[in-house]
């Protein structure tokens, strides 16, 4: 006999059902039949799940929320009454990646019972694969989680599971500090390796990012290890769905502390470790034979990493490690630090703005290391780079490195990984061919020699070293650049203008204007929208096939969620997509991010310039009927704040569920007046961010000219 299914709260109900509050508390008064409380309080009544879902089904409200939000509500639900961790089902997700959907489907129809004994065979056949996995038991009430898992393995893919998954071990867990690399970042990170590395190693794993960017680059044995059990395991099991054909081995355990491979030398290392950790094992690793450039200061952990990444490299190995900015210049590492620059080992320092991964508030740098080959060449410079020196983004010089604004109390950046990849891979790439003869870019890279490295301090701060290299910037061609952007900036001005004495718009009345709404499910389900997205390789999804490429080549841009922040047209790359069925961006399809973010757009009708483009993963596409609904007029009612609002979901992270969007019920004739007024909005939106972009860049070079001493105030003091 399967046991009472969880009980769930009226707001709980509403999110299942995709509807308002006050809209469950009406069919609670007006419908006899409506499930009675099972528990809770008079104030507060709990109801059964199972129940609640089979009114709501009598009725035709099939559940708004998408399968990982199912997954994530019942874990939830599930916990309140004891059962099964996130750790038993971390085995389950990868047992049920390898299946069909059609068997996913008969398993979640299963009774009870067997569907945990089925559940208990299928993380059974994969137990060897994840480390410190110990035999898993599944009871007739783990039924809903077990089905929800299932469901979501089969619709949105492992990855999806494996992310709910996580979030709920690390809650249970107690864990701090642990943070995923951004996935441009990890990409950038694994770039700076030369050629193909086949053994790549990660010895502060955590989720397992910057092995997946290996992978993706042709890495064919990826070695991890992570203090975090919950990581390790995590590691292992999203490697396997995102490399099935590498050979992936990880372990739990510090690697300063107990290496978990003494003996592996690799081809590249990969690395984000913890900061600011004092107890690090500094007593107890004083005479430890990695310390080949010194043993580093009990406050420099950082430093034991680098040196821990060094000895496990072949000789020639490359290693990349993402460091706070303080490493390179605190006077407890000096010592460290010279060695490494002396001996050849560290071969570039590069500055990411402020943003580009957490901490926010600080901007982080890329150590790029190479052991030493006996008899190699003699390295005389070391490079430097600072990727947040130019911000110029669309203002046509080069990229806006990042853009931050603080809302809520909480900064929030947008970061252009676009021009920051190309700025740093471009220096590294020259300077590697030929350290010699490499010339830099003035305020963005330069190689300083080593003897003029090894001072007293031996501060290796890329903006420091970068700045002393703009006076080699000719007076002339600076002049010429200013007065070039300026002469933009006038014309955004005048545009801006323009666009701002527009008026288009009229008050409602005494009061607000309400409407009857539906949801985007709702409206799919009617034939009035089409939604499509983007399904990672590996998630065997019942996805839409309309709008699907069937030749997905290598020179096809990305529309990716940062395009619609920044107004941009596609920049991402076919390689971070992990799939082979992403939906072709067609003219009038709206698109809305996945992922919440206070900077840009959320939502942008396609144009000319996003047509033939693929979807990239992180943006949900709704393709319009023409003849029902106007497009603008949906990406106006999609993107706004209180729609976003009520249809995300997450704690850290905030992700858009798209079938719990709502859209008011409008003749089409209405409709198009909505959207003329919401095309010029987003008009508005476009030259306003121009204009800011370009004011930046002029006063940047003017201030810059000044203060380098190629440009001289005029004589009367005006501009």
């Amino acid at each position: 006999m399967s046991q009472p299914s969880a009980q769930v709260t009226a707001a709980e109900i509403s999110r299942i059902a995709g509807v308002t509050r006050a809209t469950v508390s009406n069919w609670r008064r007006r419908h006899e039949d409506f499930p009675p409380p099972s528990g809770g309080t008079d104030s507060s009544p709990l109801y059964d799940l199972e129940s609640v879902r089979a009114w709501l089904a009598s009725r035709g409200h099939a559940s708004a929320a998408s399968p990982s939000e199912e997954l994530r509500t019942t874990l939830r639900l599930r916990a309140q009454s004891g059962g099964s961790t996130s750790e038993d089902l971390l085995l389950l997700v990868l047992a049920a990646a390898g299946r069909l959907p059609e068997e996913l489907t008969a398993a979640a129809e299963l009774p009870d019972a067997d569907l945990a004994a089925r559940a208990e065979r299928d993380a059974a056949s994969v137990a060897d694969a994840v480390p410190s996995a110990d035999a898993v038991r599944f009871e007739a009430g783990d039924a809903a989680v077990l089905r929800a898992l299932y469901a979501c393995v089969r619709d949105e893919g492992g990855q999806a599971a494996l992310g709910v998954l996580a979030e709920r071990e690390l809650e249970e867990s107690a864990a701090s500090g642990a943070y995923s690399t951004p996935a441009p970042l990890a990409d950038l990170i694994a770039r700076l390796i030369p050629g193909s590395p086949a053994r790549v190693l990660d010895p502060a794993c955590g989720s397992g990012t910057l092995l997946a960017a290996a992978a993706r680059r042709g890495a064919c044995k990826l070695y991890g290890q992570d203090t975090l059990p919950v990581q390790a395991r995590r590691s292992a099991v999203s490697l396997m769905l995102t490399a099935p054909e590498a050979e992936v081995t990880v372990r739990a355990a510090d690697s300063l502390r107990a290496d978990a491979f003494p003996e592996l030398l690799a081809d590249a290392v990969l690395c984000n470790p913890p900061y600011g950790v004092r107890d690090w094992g500094h007593d107890e690793l004083a005479y430890d034979p990695r310390w080949a450039y010194g043993v580093p200061a009990r406050a420099e952990s950082e430093l034991a990493w680098v040196q821990h990444a060094l000895a496990h490299l072949t000789p020639g190995g490359y290693a990349a490690l993402l460091l706070p900015p303080a490493t390179a210049g605190r006077a407890s590492g000096r010592r460290v630090r010279a060695e490494l620059v002396r001996s050849g080992a560290l071969r570039a320092v590069i500055a990411l703005p402020a943003g580009a991964s957490v901490p926010l508030h600080v901007g982080l740098q890329v150590w790029v290391l190479q052991r030493p080959e006996p008899g190699g060449p003699e390295r005389k410079s070391v490079l430097f780079v600072d990727t947040a020196t130019d911000t110029s983004a669309a203002a046509g010089h080069g990229g806006a490195a990042v853009t931050a604004r603080t809302r809520g109390g909480s900064r929030s950046a947008s970061v252009d990984w676009e021009g920051i990849t190309a700025r740093a891979l471009g220096a590294w790439r020259a300077f590697a061919e030929s350290p010699d003869t490499f010339d830099g870019e003035p305020g963005v890279a330069h190689a300083a020699g080593v003897v003029d490295l090894l001072d007293d301090v031996v501060d290796l701060t890329p903006a420091r070293l970068v700045r002393a290299s703009r006076a080699d910037v000719d007076p002339a061609e600076l002049s010429a650049e200013v007065d070039a952007t300026r002469r933009d900036l006038v014309k955004a001005a005048k545009s801006l203008a323009r666009a701002a004495g527009q008026e288009g718009w009229s008050a409602a009345g005494a009061a607000a204007r309400e409407w009857r709404t539906a949801t985007a499910s709702d409206l799919a389900r009617g034939g009035a929208l089409t939604l499509l997205r983007t399904v990672p390789e590996g998630a065997r999804g019942r996805a839409e096939d309309e709008g699907r490429s069937e030749e997905q080549g290598s020179a096809r841009a990305v529309l990716t969620g940062s395009d619609i922040a920044r107004g941009s047209g596609p920049t991402g790359d076919t390689t971070e997509l992990r799939s082979e069925t992403a939906p072709v961006i067609a003219v009038g399809d709206v698109l809305v991010r996945a992922v919440v973010s206070g900077d840009g757009s959320m939502a942008r009708v396609a144009g000319e310039e996003d047509a033939g483009a693929l979807l990239g993963l992180h943006v949900h596409l709704f393709r319009p009927d023409p003849a029902r609904l106007d497009p603008w007029f949906l990406a106006g009612f999609l993107g706004a704040e209180e729609n976003i609002a009520g249809a995300s979901t997450g704690s850290t992270v905030l992700t858009v569920s798209p079938g719990r969007l709502r859209v008011p019920l409008l003749p089409l004739e209405e409709q198009r007046r909505y959207g003329e007024a919401f095309r010029h909005v987003h008009e508005l939106r476009a030259e306003a961010r121009r204009a800011t972009l370009l004011a930046e860049e002029t006063a940047r070079l003017l201030a810059g000219g000044l203060t380098g001493g190629q440009l001289l105030p005029s004589q009367d003091g005006t501009s």
